[in-house]
């Protein structure tokens, strides 16, 4: 296949790509992969501002994130590599969604620590650790028995993408059966024991002891989880969300655990974050809260940099790129 020659590759800063990061030896395996385009490195918002006349009518691929609102001004942007795996985003410039160009993620990135991050909350709450925390930081003796086990429970997962998966695979290894949903029913996985469709959400939700909420945020699953969703899972189950906090409706989710339609939950995504002081969900004694770092990694940037560098190779010689984003569905 005829190979592209590429023009302007706009690499900004950001959390991943940062000075440390983006290395010298970084920077020879990009220029490597397409060694006739133009790098341009883009330190802070500022920069490109100050650089935006020069830059807006050549940029061709952005590896990064540059500010969202300038993207719609780039006439030649034909390409644009994400260094992190949400594209909700899209949903606040439509204008966007219709733009002629390639929006690939980082999708697959945080499979790994989210699923470990997804077990250990499933551990801690089963095994009440959360009690015996409170008990240490009061210097206290506490043995109680008030622990369930997961070994041979079910896992119910809403989502079933890289992240869904993984989980399933390591939940398999526990001996849980996994019940899980994805948008197409008919592609299977090894480590699921009965797939649905959306129409099987309720099916799932009853039968589930741990529900993990994995997918992706797009209108169809803001709020999806309200007081029907909650009211039909065992009042013994406990709810795991890592994904977003809107798919799940924050006042019903409170009023469920503190009226006790379900046994707990782990929390690293909230509607409002940082969530705030005075959320209920705090002192809730069955409420396991961290601050949005599911997906933390030291191998973070190590694997975005892999999917880059992969579709950058395949963008040069035309080949169908991977992790693509359906912008209309927004994931």
């Amino acid at each position: 296949m005829k190979e592209r020659k590429i023009g302007t590759l706009v690499i900004p800063h950001g959390i991943s790509i940062n000075p440390v990061t983006l290395n010298e030896q970084t920077l020879m395996r990009i220029r490597q992969a397409a060694p006739e385009a133009e790098l341009v490195i883009i330190k802070n918002k500022e920069e490109w501002e100050q650089r935006a006349d020069e830059l807006i009518s050549k940029t061709e691929v952005v590896f990064g994130r540059l500010p969202f609102a300038r993207i719609g001004e780039l006439p030649n942007l034909r390409w644009i590599q994400q260094d992190f795996a949400g594209s909700d985003w899209l949903q606040n410039f439509p204008d966007l969604i219709k733009k002629d160009f390639i929006l690939t993620n980082a999708s697959g990135v945080h499979a790994i620590p989210i699923a470990e991050h997804i077990l250990a909350m499933m551990l801690a709450l089963a095994r009440d650790f959360p009690y015996s925390f409170r008990k240490k930081g009061k210097h206290q003796w506490g043995r109680r028995g008030r622990v369930i086990e997961l070994d041979g429970a079910t896992l119910g997962v809403i989502g079933l993408g890289k992240i869904g998966e993984k989980t399933a695979e390591k939940a398999k290894g526990l001996n849980m059966k996994v019940l899980a949903i994805r948008r197409n029913p008919e592609r299977s996985s090894p480590y699921v024991d009965q797939m649905y469709g959306k129409e099987g959400l309720y099916d799932l939700l009853s039968q589930s002891d741990w529900v993990v909420i994995a997918a992706p945020m797009t209108p169809e699953t803001k709020g999806m989880i309200g007081e029907r969703e909650l009211k039909s899972m065992k009042k013994s189950a406990h709810l795991i969300n890592i994904a977003r906090g809107s798919i799940i409706q924050e006042s019903v989710l409170i009023k469920a655990l503190q009226e006790g339609w379900i046994a707990g939950a782990g929390l690293d995504v909230f509607e409002k974050e940082p969530l705030p002081p005075d959320s209920p969900l705090w002192d809730m004694e069955n409420v396991i809260i961290t601050g949005h770092f599911a997906g933390s990694t030291p191998f973070y940037f190590e694997r975005v940099l892999e999917i880059f560098l992969e579709n950058l190779r395949r963008y040069r010689f035309g080949e169908p790129l991977i992790n693509v984003v359906d912008k209309w569905r927004g994931y």
